[in-house]
């Protein structure tokens, strides 16, 4: 055997899952066709947060009046910002290269393709195929950008989020399609910009997979920042066949034009499945993902898939915990499956979003009854030093046994207080405990004890 394990990819499923398999001592290898880190590092997760952050800092200059700051003349130069979310992408693709190095994992640079009998087959950009072998193949091709038949992407005038990060020029007007996580995003950075953006959701909500609460404080803030919204609306299509786009959007009231010089389509993801050798091996998918069990085996023993291209979340801290779970169990440790309830979501838009666990209406729909508590930002000091009163905190609880059912925050900084309201889940936390863990002051973490205590008809600062 040329190696113990080969891993299919080297997105943050990928690469996490080749260094924890060298960690357990086995000989690894990863197989990349593009960029080591894959979407996540070099066109996803990573660079869009350099974008967001130039965005943060420019309308922290804005109100730099607010703050006693004054600053009297200012500007941003988009070509200097997009390239510096193209440095810290790069920085992070190196980085990734020196754990390879570091940890002795071979990077087989081509594109992998499956083959029967514990094989890889691996494609240059020559054209030269060299096959591999390994004791367990782990496929980690994650996913690319869904294309709707009504948005068929050019690349020029209808993109996804790949061109959207690198746009030569900054657009006047842009149509955001879709307003999960990447939509939401692009729509705050471009707005921010200074760009005139629309966002369409076919759905009721804007980031219809929050709490109803969530979703209407961010469209609230959206509006008041300048960015419309649509929602219960559905592109229906776009023409490009002037100078920008001319985008139908079908409405309850009936049909709008919205005119647009890009329209960007975030409607979701498609798993890279085709022309990686399912077929040749016999490897089952459902509706274009790969099934598995609960340690991530296929039905064919010795090929494993981890990610985008499985059921859950497509997440990039999902991705590398199957990972994880997928080499200990084959390095025969002792593994739990993992709790797909406890997996938290952020949105790095501003104000942010994070969540874990039920929202109020699903917890309703499960029979519990609930003791809900929510806490605004408006009433916490460190939120009204820093300038950022927006948003809030709300806890869900069931009011049997005082197990934390879901958290839903919104506001600043929110992304980084989620772990807390996850570990209190995984350490099946009550209430009561959250109320006696003292909470350092001022702090805007402490507005989630201060929403539990809320939940409990204890609240101090309300």
């Amino acid at each position: 055997m040329d190696f113990d394990v080969i891993v299919v990819g080297s997105g943050p499923g990928g690469y996490v899952t080749a260094i924890r398999a060298s960690q357990l001592g086995l000989k690894t290898a990863v197989v990349e066709k593009e960029n080591l880190g894959g979407v996540c590092l070099n066109w996803g997760c990573i660079p869009t947060k350099a974008l967001l952050k130039s965005a943060q800092v420019f309308e922290y200059v804005k109100h730099a009046d607010d703050f006693g700051i004054k600053i009297s003349e200012y500007d941003k130069d988009f070509n200097a910002v997009v390239n510096r979310s193209r440095e810290v992408a790069n920085g992070m693709s190196g980085g990734v290269k020196f754990l390879m190095k570091k940890n002795k994992i071979t990077v087989l640079d081509g594109f992998g393709k499956v083959q029967p009998g514990k094989k890889v087959a691996v494609t240059d950009a020559d054209g030269k195929e060299t096959v591999y072998a390994g004791n367990h193949i782990i496929i980690a091709t994650g996913a690319r950008t869904r294309e709707l038949p009504t948005l068929p992407q050019d690349g020029k005038k209808i993109i996804g989020y790949r061109q959207a990060m690198t746009l030569e020029s900054q657009p006047k007007k842009m149509v955001v399609v879709g307003s999960g996580a990447i939509g939401i995003e692009f729509a705050y950075f471009y707005n921010s910009m200074g760009t005139d953006v629309t966002v369409v959701e076919y759905l009721p909500n804007i980031v219809p997979v929050e709490d109803e609460e969530v979703s209407k404080q961010l469209e609230r803030t959206f509006k008041k920042s300048g960015i419309k919204v649509m929602t219960n609306a559905e592109v229906t299509g776009v023409d490009t066949s002037g100078e920008g786009c001319k985008v139908t959007v079908k409405t309850k009231k009936g049909e709008e034009i919205l005119d647009a010089d890009i329209v960007l389509s975030a409607v979701g993801i498609t798993p890279n499945v085709e022309g990686i050798g399912l077929e040749d091996v016999g490897i089952a998918t459902d509706r274009g993902r790969v099934l598995i069990n609960d340690f991530y085996q296929t039905n064919v023993p010795g090929y494993y898939a981890i990610g985008d291209i499985v059921k859950g979340p497509a997440l990039a801290h999902v991705a590398s915990a199957e990972g994880i779970l997928c080499v200990e169990k084959i390095a025969g440790h002792q593994v739990e499956p993992l709790d797909y309830g406890n997996i938290p979501g952020c949105t790095y838009c501003f104000p942010e979003v994070a969540s874990v666990g039920m929202t109020e209406k699903a917890a309703k729909e499960a029979g519990y009854e609930l003791k809900v508590g929510k806490f605004p930002f408006s009433a916490s000091g460190k939120a009204s030093a820093s300038g950022h009163k927006d948003g809030f905190i709300k806890v869900i609880f069931d009011a049997k046994y005082g197990e934390l059912l879901g958290a839903h925050m919104i506001g600043s900084n929110v992304t980084e207080m989620i772990a807390e309201a996850v570990i209190a889940r995984k350490l099946e936390t009550t209430g009561h405990e959250i109320l006696k863990t003292v909470h350092p002051h001022p702090t805007l973490s402490e507005a989630f004890m201060e929403a539990t205590a809320a939940a409990y008809d204890e609240v101090i600062h309300l």
